[in-house]
């Protein structure tokens, strides 16, 4: 049964004044920020979220601050109306969307393109020539760069200033992030911690198809045999995770054992690292709590994925 529509809000100022509304009425804002194209994943983060607050917003923003000018902006998929309906079907439903048309522009000039309604798509990378001189990033400097930040080294400068401006517009209690972007998570954790932000920010288990894909707006882009190819990425992990329960806590041979398996279903290796959950520093012999991230192509189109190990 359909819960009823949200409220949908466009302008940044009358975003902070519904929060503050509602915090004059002691209510708890929880905080789910998205880029849109909304699967199960997303709705998840949802349901959490009305675990520990009374209301929940959800922002809808394609944020260009994170691709760099090569990148997939451009295609990154969307549908308003559609992630609309399905922020419906999930019981409690949400209070409120925020979908700003471009939280980069500054009343000086072009705004590079069209936003609202979309999720952003179709803003130019603000780190291009012809961006909008946004010059003031939030890093976090260690945890950003292993990992994703080898192969994508501004993504997490612009994913932790796009969550800044996001937290300073929507003042939330609570925060929630899928654990399937790990080093995200983390680099956020840190960040809040870091800048005394009032917010908790929670990390949510990863949801997957019924085959074990972990669930990305990406994997539209995926064809039908790329899709069967991919699923080597969590089977590779499981069996990892195996192997460790069975003793074997020597990094190397672990890590072999997910870059042959993918390798061999034909994806090509990003990385495959196992790393201290709260560091991300590289482990050479499991000890403690790690976690086995990687990143791999299929196609086109990047995938990622890991598995926590408790030992």
């Amino acid at each position: 049964m359909a819960t009823k529509e949200p409220l949908i809000i466009r302008d940044k100022t009358q975003m902070t004044k519904w929060s503050r509304t509602m915090r004059s009425q002691s209510k708890l804002i929880a905080l789910v920020p998205t880029m849109g194209y909304l699967h199960q994943g997303h709705l998840s983060l949802i349901t959490e979220a009305h675990k520990h607050a009374n209301v929940v917003a959800v922002s809808i923003y394609v944020n260009p601050g994170q691709f760099s000018p090569n990148e997939d902006l451009s295609t990154y998929p969307s549908d308003f109306q559609g992630d609309i309906q399905k922020l419906m079907s999930v019981p409690g439903g949400v209070d409120v969307v925020f979908n700003p048309k471009n939280l980069y522009d500054y009343g000086e000039g072009d705004s590079g393109g069209e936003g609202g309604g979309d999720g952003g798509v179709g803003v130019v990378s603000c780190i291009e020539k012809s961006g909008l001189g946004h010059e003031s990033w939030v890093r976090v400097e260690k945890l950003e760069k292993g990992l994703c930040g080898k192969s994508r080294p501004i993504f997490f400068r612009g994913v932790a200033t796009i969550v800044t401006k996001l937290f300073n517009i929507v003042e939330p209690d609570f925060a929630f992030f899928g654990k399937k972007d790990y080093q995200q998570w983390r680099v956020i954790q840190r960040m809040v911690r870091d800048l005394d932000f009032s917010i908790k920010v929670i990390g949510c288990e990863i949801t997957r198809e019924n085959d074990g894909l972990a669930m990305s707006s990406r994997n539209v882009h995926l064809s039908p045999e790329e899709r069967e190819k991919a699923l080597s990425i969590n089977k590779s992990l499981s069996k990892a995770k195996s192997a460790v329960e069975d003793g074997q806590v020597q990094c190397e041979k672990l890590r072999n054992l997910v870059i042959q398996c993918i390798t061999e279903a034909g994806g090509t290796i990003d990385y495959a690292e196992i790393v201290d959950q709260h560091s991300l520093e590289k482990v050479e012999f499991i000890k403690g709590p790690v976690v086995f991230c990687v990143a791999a192509l299929f196609g086109k189109v990047r995938l990622i994925d890991n598995m926590e190990i408790n030992l």
